[in-house]
């Protein structure tokens, strides 16, 4: 694909990181990582050396480095540190002589290439400026006591070092929108502080593109991009992929764009919180403009240390929030155990459900009644809200603080009900905890009209431009309430387990919620007799015969045929593992339960030693903390613990080190047992199946699991009469809750 063939008429699928160019003031040049033979190099490289690119494709890379006073035997001895290591860091950049000419070589390894860029070197005094700058920034970030002021220290920082004309913190909203909050400039540019920029001006693909690539550079908006050649007989469906480039040519849309703008050259810094993008700083220069790799780095790290400024004081406001949430949380709890009354529980106390959330009104539906807390939708609007929910595919909760988006009724109460957080008690028995958040009226001022128009290219095609104003262009924002936290959604989660507890021990027998677990269980007794007469004899013999072909025949297989052989016994063993789950889930329903009680801890650290010897390849950690007793049956407690720690160590080896807690307390006549790792964690938000059969949430798709190991837990739980619940955040670990009836309950 070539720069001239990018299609522009959607945003979204131009392939930015692939579009086969390179900004004009610097050079490429992709070889082979392990012939150092080149492969790729960009059409100005010809102006660098005299020669045509053609006289060095395929040939070794000591054919260029003739032009330079770097020796062939030096490039070879970094390139093999930087692939032994795995790393590059440690060598970019590297100045060299090229062609009369300082440059720095900045060097990296992506999707079998080793790509070498050069570009120039900047002034020599820079760098111990650069040093000083750095040590200022970060004095202000640890004297900084508001946010506001911290991004505009850092602002003015960023733009100290670069010299651009204008620097600005610029915020991304949930729907990707963003807002300038922070803004450093020259004294005669008009202020863009406040401005609010739609999604489409930054879309997905470039999004995912500065969490890869943390600083972008674009030095000559106006300059003509140098396309990258390739050999002849290189595929076609494999351009060089400039991901992690330095030099990646700019997207058609984007220069577009810039120059509506006036810009000259930009560059942007990304912001990230807990390993996503938050916000971005975005530099604007109206004239050309080349900020060296030193200075970008030093931008860079000012960046650096401002995102884990932001990650700092973002956990101590969710910690400050979650206390709050958890304390009401189980005032709740104490009077739901002690009155055994829902209805009163939660709205007959001085702390009610309203106070769980920062909700301005809350609904009970129970029993075939409404209960009303605070200002919420009339009778009437609430059945037909909770006739759409039981429509809806949502199992336990569901929040949004956009209503009308997802049920265009509610339009008509949105000044008491623009956000919903609710949570399902029994869909079949129309009940719901639901609270609400009135609409908050946000005058919006955009820099220009926020829709693309539609143009109609030359060739009768519909195509998408870049805005040409940038006018202020003010809207009213409307049918949106403030966001629903993590603490409040982890809240109500926790709330509903509470709650569901009381429920199950209230004449379970003639609730219709019994009748379709009984029907479940007749027919999962039927499904494990199947499973254990029609499937576990096949399933051996497929094996058996498998292992006697491999045995008697190896000699006669080639490789490739060894492989899949082993590959079925493989797939054999897999299903033989599913199947003994499944039939050990099936008879979890029908057992008798033999409580007797049980020394936790020899427990626990029988568990521990059998998982450490199975994770002996890894650092790996398992802290077992406070163990006070359980009195319940000794092979489903073991099989519990057994899952929620292994999973824990499971979803911890994509980390350095891989830390596992166990601890467990009583109180009010409980004992609860946390279990808590630093692993990949999940979004509280996609959670709601945790404990279904066979659910397993996206980001753990990659490790092996059966998706039977929580709905065993779930199900031993239930059986001993107690709960479980969950708190977690993506790529900050997980912490699950078990809590069991004391021995005094029993």
């Amino acid at each position: 694909m070539t720069f001239q063939d990018v299609d522009l008429t959607n945003c979204e699928q131009e392939p930015i990181h692939i579009l086969g160019h390179v900004q004009a003031h610097g050079y490429l040049v992709g070889i082979l990582p392990e012939s150092y033979t080149i492969v790729h190099v960009s059409a100005n490289v010809a102006h660098l050396i005299g020669r045509p690119v053609a006289d060095v494709l395929g040939q070794p890379i000591d054919t260029l480095l003739a032009h330079t006073d770097l020796p062939t035997s030096t490039l070879i001895e970094l390139l093999n540190v930087g692939q032994r290591n795995k790393a590059w860091d440690t060598i970019n950049p590297y100045r060299l002589q090229f062609s009369g000419r300082a440059w720095n070589l900045i060097v990296h390894e992506h999707n079998g290439l080793i790509l070498l860029e050069w570009e120039p070197v900047g002034e020599s005094n820079q760098q111990i400026l650069n040093q000083r700058l750095i040590a200022e920034a970060l004095t202000e970030m640890q004297s900084s006591r508001q946010l506001i002021e911290l991004l505009q220290n850092t602002a003015r920082r960023v733009k100290t070092i670069i010299d651009f004309d204008r620097v600005m913190v610029y915020r991304f909203a949930p729907d990707w929108h963003g807002q300038v909050i922070a803004e450093e400039k020259e004294d005669h540019l008009e202020p863009f502080l406040g401005l609010h920029y739609p999604a489409s001006d930054i879309p997905r693909q470039a999004r995912e593109l500065y969490k890869a690539n943390l600083v972008r550079l674009i030095a000559d908006v106006g300059s003509s991009p140098a396309p990258i050649l390739s050999l002849p007989e290189w595929p076609a469906d494999q351009p060089v992929d400039l991901t992690h480039s330095v030099l990646r040519a700019v997207s058609p849309v984007h220069i577009e764009y810039l120059k509506n703008m006036g810009v000259g050259a930009s560059m942007s810094i990304s912001l990230l919180y807990q390993g996503e993008l938050w916000g971005l700083m975005s530099c604007h220069h109206y004239s050309p403009r080349f900020v060296d790799f030193s200075a970008r780095q030093a931008a860079k790290f000012v960046s650096q240390l401002l995102s884990a400024a932001l990650e700092f004081r973002k956990d101590e406001e969710d910690s400050n929030l979650l206390k709050v949430s958890r304390q009401n949380g189980q005032h709740l709890n104490s009077q739901l155990r002690a009155d055994e009354d829902v209805v009163r529980a939660l709205t007959r106390h001085p702390v009610t459900a309203l106070d769980l959330t920062s909700a301005t009104g809350a609904v009970l539906l129970f029993n075939n009644q409404q209960y009303r807390l605070g200002q919420t939708p009339d009778e009437t609007a609430i059945n037909d809200l909770t006739g759409w929910l039981k429509s809806i595919d949502t199992d336990s909760f569901l929040e949004t603080d956009h209503l009308a988006s997802l049920y265009p009724p509610a339009e008509s109460f949105r000044n008491t009900g623009a956000g919903m957080l609710a949570i399902v008690l029994s869909k079949e028995m129309n009940e719901y905890l639901l609270w609400f958040k009135p609409e908050q009226i946000q005058q919006v001022t955009w820099a220009g009209n926020p829709d693309k128009p539609v143009t109609i290219n030359p060739n009768g095609q519909h195509q998408i431009s870049p805005r040409k104003s940038f006018e202020a262009w003010t809207e009213l924002v409307r049918n949106t309430s403030e966001p629903w936290t993590e603490a409040e959604v982890a809240a109500a989660v926790k709330l509903r387990e509470d709650i569901l507890q009381i429920v199950t021990r209230q004449a379970n027998e003639i609730r219709l919620l019994n009748q379709r677990l009984q029907a479940a269980y007749e027919e999962l007794d039927a499904f494990s007799y199947t499973v254990s007469h029609d499937l576990r004899t096949p399933l051996s013999s497929i094996r058996c015969y498998t292992e006697i072909l491999l045995e008697e025949y190896r000699a006669d297989f080639n490789p490739d045929a060894q492989v899949l052989f082993q590959k079925v016994i493989d797939s054999t063993d897999r299903m033989r593992s599913l199947i003994r789950h499944i039939l050990y889930y099936s008879r979890m329903g029908r057992v008798d339960i033999k409580k007797q009680p049980i020394n936790t801890n020899g427990l626990l650290q029988t568990i521990r030693e059998e998982i450490l010897v199975v994770e002996k390849d890894r650092p790996l950690a398992i802290l077992i903390g406070e163990t006070p007793p359980l009195h319940a049956d000794p092979v489903m407690i073991t099989q519990l613990f057994t899952n929620l720690i292994s999973n824990a160590a499971k979803y911890t080896r994509s980390v350095a080190s891989g830390l596992v807690h166990v601890n467990g307390h009583e109180v009010d006549g409980e004992v609860i047992y946390t279990v808590s790792d630093n692993g990949i964690g999940f979004d509280m938000k996609e959670a709601g199946k945790m404990f279904d059969l066979f659910k397993r949430l996206e980001n753990a798709r990659s490790f092996k699991g059966t998706g039977v190991g929580l709905a065993i837990v779930k199900r031993i739980i239930h059986r001993h009469g107690g709960k479980i619940w969950y708190h977690s955040e993506l790529n900050r670990g997980a912490t699950f809750f078990v809590s069991l009836p004391g021995a005094q309950v029993q």
